[in-house]
């Protein structure tokens, strides 16, 4: 049997989204296409599985270069439980390079998501949205936590990275909706001296050893200065200016609220306990979503049920 061609996320079809959202095998692209079904923003992507020829990335990259009109695509991966091992996703290559970079990930049997590029280096603001509840018809809360210019998703998810900016919703019932007032929201701000600019030496540790090292615009021993300098030589100062943060997520608080409550009642999963998603605001400015996380879920091959129960409760 032929295997089929792998197509753009936003060419398929009501009945394939749904599909799609429902096929636990890849969850990143199982929440891409939840997202994108609900209408909510979410980059043009396409899920490349295990099992496709060299012929078939090719086209597939060409295909999706042409819908988004670019010459360069985002390279992730998906294919269940992650591991400290994975390839950390989420740099941006040249066309011709998809191929020889998405075969090493097909071979250790993961899937590729091919993804229409982003400036990792110009966000304008990035927000990681948690919605809590201890159970089924019971109250809840919403997080969102906060970097501004110049960061980007991954340091708020795996970089170690604290939130410039909190706001938190106590008493939230997912099950019925009832918008927030304004005094409502208990926002904090980062108030530890040499906060941000630990902060931001960090993020320029972490362009250095991974985004710019694997894009190739570094290489050898390389630290915060010099991903510094690189960040500076091309103009892409963001992260060394004013960050406005508070002011932005203040913005946008009862939009992520209204978001948030509406992926909880789409929610496949009715006993859900902690969900997450990633919210961005590029330079354009554009918005997207990344994924929408379960996390009972997203951990379930690896941790046995009694220490989930453990976490749950503590």
């Amino acid at each position: 049997m032929a295997i089929t061609l792998p197509r753009p996320l936003h060419a398929l079809s009501a009945a394939e989204l749904d599909a799609a959202a429902k096929d636990r095998r890849w969850p990143k692209w199982q929440t891409m296409a939840l997202l994108h079904s609900l209408k909510l923003p979410v980059l043009n992507a396409c899920l490349i599985p295990p099992g496709h020829s060299a012929a078939a990335v090719r086209t597939a990259a060409h295909v999706l270069a042409a819908a988004t009109g670019t010459q360069t695509l985002m390279i992730r991966s998906d294919g269940g439980v992650e591991t400290k091992q994975y390839y950390r996703g989420g740099n941006t290559f040249a066309v011709e390079e998809i191929g020889p970079r998405a075969a090493a990930l097909l071979a250790d049997g993961r899937a590729v998501i091919l993804a229409e590029p982003t400036n990792r280096f110009t966000n304008r603001l990035t927000v990681l949205v948690r919605m809590d509840r201890p159970g089924p018809g019971r109250p809840g809360s919403l997080t969102l936590e906060a970097l501004g210019p110049g960061y980007d998703v991954a340091d708020l998810t795996r970089g170690q990275i604290p939130p410039q900016v909190t706001a938190h919703l106590d008493d939230v019932d997912f099950a019925h909706y009832q918008p927030p007032r304004w005094h409502e929201w208990k926002i904090t701000g980062d108030q530890c001296p040499g906060g941000e600019d630990a902060r931001r030496k960090r993020r320029l540790q972490r362009l250095a050893a991974q985004t710019l090292t694997d894009g190739g615009h570094l290489d050898g021993e390389v630290g915060a200065e010099h991903a510094e300098t690189w960040l500076r030589q091309r103009g892409y100062l963001h992260l060394f200016a004013p960050q406005p943060t508070r002011e932005a997520l203040g913005k946008r608080a009862r939009r992520l609220f209204d978001d948030a409550f509406f992926l909880a009642m789409s929610q496949p999963n009715r006993n859900w306990h902690c969900l997450a998603t990633a919210f961005s605001v590029f330079a354009e400015p554009r918005t997207i979503y990344w994924d929408l996380v379960d996390g009972e879920r997203k951990y379930a091959a690896t941790a046995p049920a009694a220490a989930r129960h453990q976490e749950r409760a503590a």
